[in-house]
């Protein structure tokens, strides 16, 4: 019996509707296979012909499918296999933020520090320890437009007074002032500690530099920003311009700071000092 009899029996049989015609998709080796092998029968009626002509067309239809899916499905295959060459964007590591956290006294103006970016520095202390958990500190962002305000009321560099800093043409135009809920007290002052080096790491991660600033005029500070406490510390922020050295020495030399041919220097002391024996 020819073949289209056969597939004619199995569509009745088993009642396969227009919209299923995957049966017949099977059981060639492939669709194309399946429309050459089929023979028609002189005297199908027109009944089934259009049946059949509209399986075929379905079946054409897989068949176009099947090869996009196979050639999709091999493009992937070959997108996943190849090697990764992207560049991966590592963090710098704790020991490269603090070699490059250093103390810069000297500021790009040019270069204007966003509010977002002050932000994200001050962000950190949703994060880090706190003694006994109090979270008593609080911080007041400036930006360059309430900047001149704060730069006549603080001082750096208290080892080199001769360079009158910080200097015309390169002062800071970002601050971030520090205060408390409560009294400044050793675990106000720990908290502070713990915050104000973590603030200068992000200002570093983030491409920016700072310095913590301690000689200020607390009670002119507070009344130009209308601070409900003492300011405790102000940090300064901005892109760093001073070129800095670390220097180790002894127990026994001269720790301050000093400028050597345009550099800044800065004695630290060696692991084998600080270790108690």
């Amino acid at each position: 019996m020819y073949q289209c009899v056969s597939f004619y029996k199995v569509y009745k049989d088993n009642n396969f509707s227009r919209s299923t015609p995957h049966y017949f998709a099977i059981q060639a080796e492939s669709a194309v296979d399946f429309l050459h092998s089929v023979v028609i029968h002189p005297w199908a009626k027109g009944g089934f012909l259009r049946s059949y002509a509209y399986l075929c067309h379905q079946i054409y239809n897989i068949a176009l499918r099947k090869m996009a899916d196979n050639y999709l499905g091999r493009k992937m295959e070959e997108y996943f296999s190849r090697p990764n060459t992207r560049k991966t964007h590592h963090s710098p590591s704790l020991g490269k933020l603090l070699l490059k956290n250093r103390s810069h006294r000297a500021y790009d103006e040019e270069f204007l520090v966003r509010e977002d970016q002050l932000r994200r520095i001050i962000e950190v202390n949703c994060r880090v320890a706190s003694a006994r958990n109090q979270q008593v500190l609080r911080f007041r962002p400036v930006l360059k437009d309430e900047a001149d305000r704060l730069t006549p009321l603080i001082r750096m560099g208290g080892a080199l007074p001769h360079l009158h800093l910080p200097a015309e043409g390169s002062r800071p135009n970002a601050y971030i002032i520090i205060t408390s809920t409560i009294e400044e007290n050793r675990y106000v002052d720990i908290d502070l500690g713990i915050a104000a080096q973590s603030m200068l790491l992000q200002a570093v991660e983030i491409g920016l530099n700072g310095i913590c600033i301690a000689a200020f005029d607390r009670e002119k500070v507070k009344q130009e920003f209308h601070l409900e406490s003492d300011p405790l510390l102000i940090l300064a922020i901005g892109k760093g311009l001073d070129d800095i050295e670390l220097k180790t020495i002894s127990k026994e030399e001269d720790h301050t700071y000093y400028r050597q041919e345009g550099r800044h220097i800065v004695p630290k002391l060696g692991i084998d000092d600080l270790i108690i024996k």
